[in-house]
């Protein structure tokens, strides 16, 4: 890989890196990863995503999961909205809803959710945003807002990709598309994502793609992995990994307001 990538979404404050992070750093750097999104996922882990990216010149988000919708305190979007004032929080995320697992409860989701599209509103950010078998719900709430954002590792169904689409919004693909077992259906909706409204994103340390070769020791996704997701979206795509590492790298600067080339 001689073009550059920007993984659009990474959890670096994870457990699973404490130990080795600067050499995670160092291997992504190696590999052509010339920035990333340090997903905040709760006021705390927000305010450690904007260390690290300040800490290693990347760029972040701030937000609360759908998970921990349930244990947002009165004043958290207050919260939030101070952590944006950072010059490397470029997006209001990861927030969303849920109701696969549903860790907190629909309302709960709902509320925090839609008070997280009001701020990325007032403050002209776009929102990282995760959805599990909530489509329908996600649609109307982002329709609501009229806010730009991305959907996180997309996995859902044509319908529900077409009306993100319709709502200018941008899709985010995971290493689930290098899935042989689970990754068949997103396989078949590549080619229906327009080259201008793609990114690509480790979520590491999840979702390492199966089809690295070989097998990393640990299995454990990490940013230096992105490539193979590039290379699987051109496959699909049936043009060149440079196509599509460019079309992503300017996609991912024009939704986060990356600027120039550093």
């Amino acid at each position: 890989m001689t073009e550059k990538l920007i993984d659009a979404g990474v959890n670096l404050s994870s457990h699973q890196f404490l130990t080795d992070l600067p050499e995670i750093i160092a291997r992504a750097r190696a590999a052509q990863i010339d920035n990333m999104l340090v997903i905040g996922t709760d006021v705390d882990e927000s305010a450690i995503a904007l260390q690290l990216a300040e800490q290693y010149q990347l760029f972040a988000s701030v937000g609360v999961h759908p998970h921990y919708a349930c244990n947002v305190s009165d004043d958290f979007i207050a919260q939030l909205q101070r952590l944006a004032q950072s010059p490397w929080c470029k997006a209001i995320g990861e927030c969303g809803l849920d109701f696969n697992r549903n860790l907190s409860s629909p309302t709960q989701q709902l509320s925090v959710f839609n008070a997280q599209l009001s701020l990325a509103k007032n403050l002209n950010m776009p929102v990282y945003m995760h959805e599990r078998d909530a489509s329908d719900e996600l649609y109307h709430c982002i329709k609501e807002h009229a806010i730009t954002g991305v959907v996180h590792c997309f996995t859902g169904n044509k319908h529900a990709l077409e009306r993100y689409l319709d709502l200018g919004l941008y899709i985010g693909i995971t290493g689930w598309v290098c899935d042989e077992r689970r990754g068949i259906p997103l396989q078949q909706l590549i080619q229906y994502i327009p080259d201008d409204r793609l990114l690509i994103e480790t979520d590491a340390p999840y979702l390492i793609p199966r089809t690295i070769q070989p097998k990393p020791k640990k299995h454990r996704n990490e940013p230096a992995y992105l490539h193979y997701i590039c290379d699987m979206i051109a496959h699909l795509k049936q043009c060149s990994t440079a196509h599509i590492a460019k079309a992503t790298y300017a996609n991912t600067q024009r939704l986060f307001n990356l600027g120039h080339d550093r």
